[in-house]
């Protein structure tokens, strides 16, 4: 009896460069893979019908037929076969994108060894039914007409563009839930989710759920009704009913009311909700996404919130990194808010002095990307020459940096130190809440125990305006 012979995998490379065919050959021969190339996608569609490979590598940019053509044919002639799809600069867009065609990984150059042959066995196993290898896995300036940009290329932050390529081809149905801490673009995370569905030209309706009372925020989710209460006039249409088949964004969703969070929880059950004072059900198409800031299964396990909503909510989670667990990107992202600024004021600062940059990427940032968008804002406002400095840059700065605890003694006189730590105190406490809030004074006031009055009057005292903080 003749014993059957195991075939090597085959896994067909695809790039016009001969360096990296090269490359992969080296490595993908020595882990026993039989080694198939095509120098475009032209080339990929042919060799799928002939060689029939078990996965493919392609780089996006090649002559005749680019990398994300080719995977679209590639997936009306075979929906199951891994493609890892390559490319040198990738964008937030480009990543979407493959991710939504069906791309089983988005991988950016240079590509390490170790990397590839990862990525090599986990596709494989996926081929054959078998749980991936374990192992380690690990904002890039989206497209300039964006007006909701994710900036970065931290790993952290690539991973995010892939999830947020395979939810929106999901069904507009599944729900999402967006954490991470203030500041960090959970809202751009939401709209990105929007901007890449097939519903995209449908509305996209955000609200706060921290801005408004309770009575007033029931109204504006669910509308009313003519004379359901004192000051219905009119009938008013609700965000649920506005968004249509769009997206419904719920911000600071762990701040809601427990009898909102009843309700909310009926309308994702039941798909319908009725307006206040109404008496038929209205039907909801919407995608929901909320985010909060806060450890929400933490409140889960409180009480706090509830955990049917929970579950509810968190179909797919996406967790959005601070800025603190990504300095890599802290460069990409000042470069950008000052080119954004730069046009904005008609402006022509060129760049951040050595220095100037030392000190960007030193500091803490517990506001995260708004802060230093705010910081960017307001150094460029102040620069008069050609290259922001660390001098200013240092004016405008919210808290000391790290490793400089004795910045706030100026003086031996006890009464004069404690009048410039009050004075910084001060600034920094004001501008967090502003941060956080975004501008609203009235929302950071109410978080702060202070009235209006009292935090509208500190604010004057150090020339704060609430418009900076509006982003």
């Amino acid at each position: 009896m003749r014993r059957k012979i195991k075939k090597a995998p085959r896994v067909l490379v695809v790039d016009d460069d001969e360096k990296i065919l090269f490359a992969f050959k080296e490595v993908l021969k020595k882990d026993g893979y039989a080694y198939l190339t095509a120098w475009n996608g032209e080339e990929a569609v042919e060799q799928l019908h002939r060689g029939r490979p078990d996965i493919i590598f392609m780089d996006i940019t090649m002559p005749k037929l680019d990398g994300l053509e080719a995977l679209k044919r590639i997936r009306e002639v075979n929906q199951r076969i891994p493609v890892i799809v390559i490319t040198g600069y990738g964008t937030m867009q480009t990543a979407i994108e493959a991710m939504k065609l069906g791309a089983f990984e988005y991988l950016t150059k240079p590509l390490d060894v170790e990397k590839i042959r990862t990525v090599a066995k986990k596709a494989l196993a996926s081929t054959r039914g078998q749980p991936a290898p374990s192992g380690d896995d690990q904002w890039i300036k989206a497209d300039s007409g964006d007006r909701y940009q994710l900036v970065g290329k931290n790993v952290q932050i690539e991973e995010m563009y892939k999830l947020i390529g395979s939810i929106s081809a999901t069904p507009t149905h599944t729900s999402v839930l967006i954490v991470g801490e203030s500041g960090t673009g959970k809202e751009l995370v939401a709209r990105a989710i929007h901007n890449n569905t097939f519903n995209a030209k449908e509305p996209f309706i955000g609200i706060n759920c921290t801005v408004l009372p309770d009575t007033l925020l029931e109204s504006e989710l669910f509308g009313y009704e003519k004379g359901a209460f004192t000051g219905a006039v009119e009938r008013k249409l609700g965000k649920f009913e506005v968004a249509g088949k769009g997206t419904i964004f719920l911000d600071e969703i762990g701040n809601l009311s427990p009898q909102l969070q009843q309700k909310l929880l009926r309308v994702l059950q039941e798909r319908e909700f009725e307006r206040l004072g109404g008496n038929g059900p209205i039907h909801v198409d919407a995608r929901f996404i909320t985010a909060t800031n806060r450890d929400i299964e933490k409140d889960v396990k409180k009480g706090i919130f509830r955990e049917d909503l929970f579950y509810r909510l968190n179909v797919v989670m996406i967790h959005v990194p601070p800025l603190r667990e990504r300095k890599d990107d802290i460069p990409i992202l000042a470069n950008h808010f000052l080119s954004k600024y730069n046009d904005q004021f008609k402006k022509a600062v060129k760049g951040f002095s050595d220095d100037a940059m030392v000190l960007l990427k030193s500091y803490s940032y517990p506001g995260n990307v708004r802060e230093l968008e705010n910081l960017i804002e307001r150094a460029l406002m102040l620069t008069m020459g050609g290259v922001i400095l660390p001098d200013t840059l240092q004016n405008v700065l919210t808290a000391p940096l790290p490793g400089m605890r004795d910045i706030s003694i100026i003086s031996p006189i006890f009464s004069k130190s404690r009048e410039h730590v009050l004075k910084i105190f001060e600034k920094q406490f004001l501008t967090n809440q502003l941060t956080t809030y975004r501008g609203n004074v009235t929302a950071a006031a109410r978080a702060s125990k202070m009235s209006r009055q009292n935090f509208q009057r500190l604010m004057n005292k150090h020339k704060i305006l609430a418009e900076q903080f509006r982003i």
